[in-house]
């Protein structure tokens, strides 16, 4: 269970079990980035940072898609559906970082707040089943199977990479800094 700070920003238990503190860790890495990416009109969603290539819509976009594939996908071996089956992989890949461009900003945060719905739900769905240790029913690329704790880690990982980025991209679009929302 994830609990909040004083000013409402998620927060892992302090002393909670492995679950509890896998889902709190990704939840706080999810409020982060809605922090970061919050409030932000078109141009601020596709500001970049010197040479990359990378805006805070395109992150917004591309972990919508890491969502649908981890926990819908690979997790619960479901189609993600739309937007993401309309699109040729093999033939336009990173599509999700270039295509944010053309979202408004009403489309990447609903694209993102609605896939990470799902991923709770089905989480919390297989939860109530079997704990983290249960196995996914789709596979990795190589055959291995992981673990749902294997894909929270790898969740969390994914967040707390792209969370770094909307940092910088962020501070330079309009000086928010922070590590959490203002107290």
């Amino acid at each position: 269970m994830t609990t909040a700070d004083e000013h409402g920003h998620p927060e892992p238990p302090i002393a909670g079990d492995e679950t509890a503190t896998l889902l709190g860790s990704l939840d706080r890495q999810r409020a982060t980035l809605a922090w970061k990416t919050g409030g932000l009109d078109a141009a601020g969603l596709r500001a970049t940072l010197g040479r990359s290539s990378i805006t805070l819509g395109g992150l917004l976009k591309h972990l919508a898609l890491v969502e649908d594939l981890y926990f819908s996908l690979k997790l619960a071996g479901r189609s993600p559906g739309p937007p993401w089956d309309t699109n040729d992989w093999d033939a336009n890949p990173g599509w999700d970082w270039r295509s944010a461009a053309q979202d408004t900003p009403e489309q990447l945060y609903t694209l993102w707040r609605e896939a990470v719905a799902r991923s709770r739900a089905t989480v919390a769905e297989l939860l109530a089943d079997a704990g983290p240790e249960q196995l996914a029913r789709g596979d990795w690329p190589d055959g291995q199977v992981p673990s749902l704790r294997r894909i929270l880690v790898d969740l969390i990982e994914e967040y707390a990479r792209h969370v770094g980025h909307a940092d910088l991209i962020r501070e330079s679009v309009d000086g928010l800094t922070g590590e959490d929302p203002p107290r």
